[in-house]
């Protein structure tokens, strides 16, 4: 049997409606920005295996780095103990962060590095005994699949079966371009109620959701209207830290900058799970305390990874050479390029850029987004042609490793534009 027919005997994919759907591509290397599979076929990834993978596949630094870590020490308890790896991340990560940040606690991945930093958010009101417990939050929103996470997404088909077991939150709307009195409106009648524990957000683009992006000022105000009331803000940056918006974090971009901030995906480039949620010091002084009630009771068997912690270590590495933000500029100003000369074709409701990440609104006659049947006609007919997109329902995006080469960039705006020529015909 195949590999393809193996896993279809064993294994159970996300995100995937399995009785319909057809045998997984079987990959079994990567070099740079691409894939092969078991017939030597050649695939662009352009979308970073879910954004996760900046560098490139296989890259030779990490790899080595990872080695040498796995024949000192691949992992160790992180409660009692620590290890060089660890902290060395920790210290590299807060000169990378927002001024204000402080302290890193260590997860797994980006559902639970927003766990985390929600947990801290209520935990930290609970330790002063006030009774802070509910969120404001964006609607379209995505933080992740835990049920904290779920919880302050947007009620959707991510979370459905699930709606009744939610806790309840403040969904204000997104402020895009000609809503942003409509949010800040919003904003401000959420925070007329005295129990709001915090306001979390993805930083100028909801991913998930749809790649929707909107400003730095209109999140600048709304950041200042929480920090007037004394309620904490999180940030979610799992998708658009380590140079996906063209900064290192999208915080960057922000006067007013978040208490808290959930990393993960490019963290490690790619190659090893690692999740992070960084803090500002008044968030740590809560929870230190003679009382051990106020201990945050939260973590996980592979909490700190040893390897993981490497891993990301390397990585940090290549951001310190100057020529990955020289290809975060390269990529950018491709990008704009091709927007803009093809923004106005008739098949685009809108297109839509920030740094790496390129995002088309395909016009389709149903009015749903994520499930919307587009999705797999863009799938199959970009695979067809040795390019992985995986769209957001009617939203196709690019978002590629940052080694991706120009000829396949163009490789990929060519095809685009094929695709939506051959949208607006049929």
């Amino acid at each position: 049997m195949t590999i393809q027919e193996r896993d279809k005997n064993v294994v159970w994919h996300p995100f995937t409606q399995l009785k319909n759907s057809p045998l997984p591509i079987s990959i079994v290397r990567g070099e740079g920005a691409c894939f092969y599979d078991e017939n030597g076929k050649r695939y662009i990834d352009g979308i970073a295996s879910w954004w996760v993978n900046i560098h490139g596949h296989s890259h030779p630094y990490l790899a080595k780095k990872i080695s040498e870590q796995l024949l000192t020490l691949e992992h160790a308890i992180f409660s009692g103990f620590t290890h060089e790896p660890a902290v060395q991340l920790a210290e590299r990560l807060l000169k990378r962060l927002p001024i204000n940040q402080s302290k890193i606690f260590y997860s797994d991945n980006g559902s639970t590095a927003v766990e985390v930093a929600l947990k801290m958010a209520f935990q930290y009101w609970s330790n002063q005994s006030i009774s802070k417990t509910k969120v404001i939050a964006f609607e379209n929103a995505y933080h992740g699949d835990t049920f904290g996470g779920m919880s302050v997404g947007s009620r959707n088909v991510f979370n459905m079966p699930f709606s009744k077991l939610l806790f309840d939150v403040i969904h204000i709307p997104v402020p895009v371009k000609g809503k942003e009195q409509e949010c800040l409106a919003a904003m401000k009648n959420a925070l007329k109620e005295q129990d709001i524990a915090c306001f979390i957000f993805e930083p100028l683009v909801q991913g998930a959701g749809g790649m929707v992006m909107y400003s730095e000022k209109i999140l600048d105000e709304l950041i200042t209207l929480c920090n007037n009331k004394n309620v904490i803000t999180i940030a979610d940056e799992v998708m658009t830290g380590f140079g996906r918006t063209g900064k290192f974090f999208a915080s960057d971009f922000l006067q007013n900058k978040p208490d808290i901030i959930s990393m993960s995906k490019g963290i490690t480039g790619g190659v090893m799970p690692l999740g992070a949620t960084s803090s500002a010091q008044f968030i740590y002084d809560a929870f230190l305390s003679d009382d051990k009630m106020k201990t945050f009771f939260h973590g996980h068997s592979y909490t700190g990874n040893t390897t993981a912690c490497s891993a990301a270590l390397a990585s940090l590495d290549l951001f310190d050479k100057s020529e990955t933000f020289e290809n975060i500029k390269r990529i950018e100003l491709q990008h704009n390029v091709f927007r803009q000369n093809i923004k106005w074709h008739p098949s685009l409701i809108d297109s839509r850029q920030l740094g790496t990440i390129l995002a088309f609104e395909i016009k389709t006659k149903e009015h749903t987004h994520y499930l919307n049947s587009i999705a797999e006609n863009i799938s199959a007919f970009f695979t067809s042609r040795g390019i992985i997109l995986r769209p957001l329902g009617n939203v196709l995006y690019v978002l590629p490793p940052y080694c991706i080469s120009n000829i396949d960039l163009q490789f990929i705006y060519t095809t685009i534009e094929e695709f939506l020529d051959y949208t607006s015909t049929s």
